[in-house]
């Protein structure tokens, strides 16, 4: 497996796994296929796992902890704060307030059984908490050596630069596809400027640029795309049919719809990784072959444009309060 560097000197697989659907969001799971999802990426060398407290909730990082039991040295472990949950999966709002900030680390130390988080990130921006006083407490942890890596998620430009003078970022986690091109204008360009990594989460659009679903009807009943904009009626008609362009350029390559999308996001440079998430080691090894993929500047130009005829938001009105604080 290829290696790319994020930000601050952090090495990682060129492709990295999102752990989250294992446990909560898209239908039910299995832990024991989970598991293995788990070990047969650290055998193909895909080293950088993704969690966070708020997935289950609490649970993902359990079942991700069970999995790396033995093999810690094998793994960049990510994990996340800043959602607040209750056991029961009521949410409680973001919080970013610096007793939090230690509570959850340790909380979260203690469910992966690890001594350290190597990519420690901040979920979402508390609007009412200056982020001098989150990074504040997030730099008392790397130096009490609980987190080797600071990283921020879905925050606006202006507060990277805020965050990034209280303590260097190593990575953003942000959405980032075919069909999610936003932080290209303003984001990207101050990533670049600090050094900071890009971790692409969703590079898969959810799984409509997979081609492998049909309608709604495909999804189990508690999947949270049902609600999705992007997976609505004329939305949904609109969106695959741009899908399918991605398809005709797998076909010419001799690969699948979804190794196209990501290795669309790989070619962006080398501070980017994408964590496409699955649940079956099938998915996974399909994944992983989209490495070795090279897109030509044809196939960049056609898949670059497919953007601009996305239909619908990428989260609910809910979803898209709580981006870029």
């Amino acid at each position: 497996m290829k290696q790319h560097t994020l930000g601050q000197g952090l090495r990682t697989s060129a492709l990295g796994l999102g752990c989250m659907g294992m446990s909560e969001f898209y239908g039910p799971g299995d832990d024991g296929e989970s598991i293995a999802v788990v070990h047969r990426a650290l055998d193909l060398g895909i080293t950088f796992l993704d969690t966070a407290d708020m997935y289950g909730p609490f649970t993902n990082e359990q079942l991700v902890g069970k999995a790396i039991a033995g093999r810690r040295d094998e793994v960049v472990l990510a994990t996340k704060f800043g959602v607040e949950r209750r056991p029961d999966g009521t949410r409680l709002g973001i919080n970013g307030r610096p007793e939090y900030v230690r509570r959850a680390c340790d909380a979260s130390l203690g469910r992966l059984g690890v001594d350290h988080i190597d990519l420690y990130y901040q979920h979402r921006v508390d609007p009412d908490v200056p982020v001098e006083e989150t990074w504040g407490a997030l730099k008392e942890l790397v130096e009490a050596g609980k987190v080797r890596h600071l990283g921020i998620s879905e925050a606006a430009p202006a507060t990277v630069r805020r965050a990034h003078a209280v303590h260097p970022i190593t990575a953003g986690q942000y959405e980032y596809s075919l069909f999610t091109r936003g932080i290209e204008e303003e984001l990207l360009p101050t990533f670049r400027e600090f050094g900071i990594g890009l971790v692409a989460y969703s590079p898969l659009s959810r799984g409509i640029l997979t081609g492998a679903y049909a309608d709604q009807d495909a999804l189990a009943a508690d999947d949270f795309r049902r609600a999705n904009p992007r997976w609505q009626g004329d939305n949904f008609a609109a969106n695959q049919a741009l899908a399918a362009k991605v398809g005709e350029v797998a076909v010419s390559l001799g690969a699948t719809p979804a190794q196209v999308a990501l290795a669309w996001v790989i070619a962006q440079g080398d501070d980017v990784v994408p964590i496409p998430g699955t649940k079956r080691v099938g998915r996974l090894e399909e994944n992983a072959a989209a490495t070795e993929i090279q897109l030509t500047s044809e196939h960049l130009e056609v898949l670059g444009s497919l953007a601009h005829g996305v239909a619908g938001d990428r989260y609910d009105a809910g979803g898209m309060r709580a981006l870029n604080g």
